[in-house]
């Protein structure tokens, strides 16, 4: 018997990401009902703490380029009411200068348990097409050098995350104890595009081998970060 696709897994092209798009100016935000609740980690190749945070993307980062991976892990939220609770997405970014002034290339890797709307969903959200939060990223993403279904596993067990893709991303952070043992060390009330609270982390192992990019994080900048993100339009 053949399989039927969902109504949800078939979607018009018009409502994918163009994964060749080469001018961010060309991607148009079509501002959405969207919301995701949860918390994004990341490890990138700075030596230290991430000057991005405080400069809000201004400074430029300690070794001149910024090379990471991210990992999303959607607690609750919906894109034009399809439920996005409990998918994980990876994310590799390459940024080659300051964060704010753009020429980003990213790769997504999207939970493959979500359906297809939820996964279209996800891509117009992270390509900033949806507007909201994310609208910055029409400007500051030039390329989208890849977009995928994968199993994306994410932990989040005490001080620790970790990240697991395959082969293709495998990281591991955790917190940077404070003064306090129960207060790890933390940037607060910030404007930082992914939230007012940033906790600071270090990379314990971290590799990233895709898309011909061989990065290795570990010992390097990480951090932590809840969110609460949405379209212009909520419920």
């Amino acid at each position: 018997m053949s399989k039927q696709r969902a109504e949800a897994d078939r979607l018009p092209i018009s409502q994918r990401i163009d994964q060749r798009m080469p001018n961010p100016g060309r991607r148009t935000m079509n501002p959405t009902n969207w919301a995701i609740q949860g918390e994004l980690f990341l490890n990138c190749s700075c030596t230290v703490f991430c000057p991005c945070v405080v400069s809000l993307g201004a400074h430029p980062p300690t070794e001149g380029h910024c090379h990471a991976w991210m990992a999303i892990a959607i607690d609750d939220g919906h894109f034009e009411g399809e439920s996005l609770a409990g998918l994980n997405v990876g994310l590799l970014v390459d940024i080659p200068g300051r964060m704010g002034e753009g020429n980003w290339k990213v790769a997504a890797y999207v939970d493959e348990n979500a359906t297809g709307k939820a996964y279209n969903g996800l891509l117009q959200i992270l390509s900033g097409a949806a507007g909201g939060t994310t609208g910055l990223f029409t400007m500051l993403v030039s390329e989208i050098i890849g977009a995928e279904r994968a199993p994306v596993e994410i932990v989040r067990d005490g001080k620790k995350r970790s990240i697991n893709i395959g082969r293709k991303i495998q990281g591991e952070i955790e917190m940077i104890d404070g003064k306090s043992p129960d207060h790890p060390v933390m940037v607060s009330n910030s404007k930082y595009w992914m939230g007012p609270d940033i906790i600071a982390a270090t990379g314990l192992r971290s590799k990233v081998r895709d898309y011909g990019r061989v990065w290795d994080f570990g010992g390097k900048s990480a951090e932590i970060c809840p969110i609460n993100w949405g379209g212009p339009k909520p419920l």
